[in-house]
């Protein structure tokens, strides 16, 4: 078993991925898999490959949790592939990748309708105060407090919705806010010519006409912090905003400052700028709505995304295209 073990293409497993442990005991009997787990084993990459792996490595399998920087990416000088749970790619150097002709693939528009649902979720929670009303029951003792006593949320039909990018996340959350009779404005990198949403090239003068502003955009150079100090101030007071992105596209010291200070209503917060930390002032806060970045987690998706890795691999050893590859930037 051993022998035939060695045989099988390798893959090297940093992380691990959520959806490994499903995966494993599915396609062992394809693919060697050797795992690195950075956070149980109190090795770095380097010395985990020059103990336990003296072979070459192809392949990489990968979560956003785990940063192939090129410095990593060069400990591998047989690797020709990357493979990666998240539809983002930002914690991969693409630029190294390409220059070494390392293939990527990514998990493509497979959590596009998850991620929208865990958007409107998030959007509804913070503007109709669901957790705080959740928290509020069980914390206090309410049996001598009139209920009517809870502040009241807001309402969600009608509003004004600016959408940061509108990709196929984007789109999936227009569809989903258009059944509650929202108004849709939009800001993305080109202006979409399919769609009649209003389109706004400054993300400023979106939040000015906007009630609330849904994240939903890639993570790179342009976009890093593209919820700044201004666009929070933008948006205003009893506005509320929603990321279900990445962490790195809102200031997070900024919001913290500006939700403390009232000057928005209200965020709800899939993600956040230095997973898995999150900042102390937003846990405390009754107007901050938290996730644990698992707006992609369902259990159909789960096993939708290990057919769609396998699949990506067994393209890649047998010399067929890949199923959802990335393109590498020039």
């Amino acid at each position: 078993m051993a022998e035939k073990k060695q045989t099988l293409p390798r893959v090297l497993v940093v992380g691990p991925p959520t959806c490994f442990a499903t995966l494993q005991p599915l396609y062992s009997h394809k693919f060697h898999f050797i795992h690195f787990e950075p956070y149980a084993l109190s090795l770095s990459l380097q010395n985990f490959l020059h103990h336990h792996c003296p072979f070459s490595i192809p392949a990489i399998l990968c979560s956003s949790n785990y940063s192939l920087s090129a410095h990593l990416l060069r400990l591998l000088p047989d690797l020709r592939l990357v493979v990666t749970t998240s539809a983002g790619t930002d914690h991969i150097d693409l630029r190294e990748c390409r220059r070494r002709g390392i293939q990527v693939a990514a998990a493509g528009h497979l959590f596009s309708q998850d991620v929208a649902d865990m958007a409107v979720a998030l959007l509804i929670d913070v503007m109709r105060k669901i957790s705080a009303a959740d928290r509020c029951l069980r914390t206090h003792n309410l049996n001598n407090t009139p209920w009517d006593l809870f502040t009241f949320g807001s309402k969600l039909s009608g509003k004004r919705i600016g959408i940061i990018g509108l990709g196929s996340v984007g789109m999936e959350v227009a569809k989903r806010l258009g059944s509650f009779g929202c108004i849709i404005l939009y800001n993305s990198k080109h202006k979409k010519a399919t769609v009649s949403y209003p389109f706004y090239s400054s993300v400023v003068e979106l939040a000015t006409n906007c009630d609330a502003l849904v994240v939903c955009c890639a993570l790179n150079e342009q976009t890093k912090h593209i919820i700044n100090r201004e666009v929070i101030l933008a948006l205003g007071k009893g506005r509320f905003i929603v990321n279900v992105g990445r962490g790195g596209l809102i200031d997070e010291k900024q919001l913290v400052k500006c939700l403390r200070e009232g000057e928005i209503g209200g965020a709800a917060l899939d993600v956040f700028e230095n997973e898995p930390y999150v900042p102390e002032e937003l846990r405390a806060m009754n107007n901050v709505v938290l996730s644990p970045h698992c707006a992609a987690f369902t259990a159909e998706s789960l096993m939708n995304l290990c057919e769609l890795v396998a699949g990506n691999l067994e393209a890649f050893f047998l010399n067929k295209p890949l199923i959802t590859p990335v393109m590498l930037p020039e």
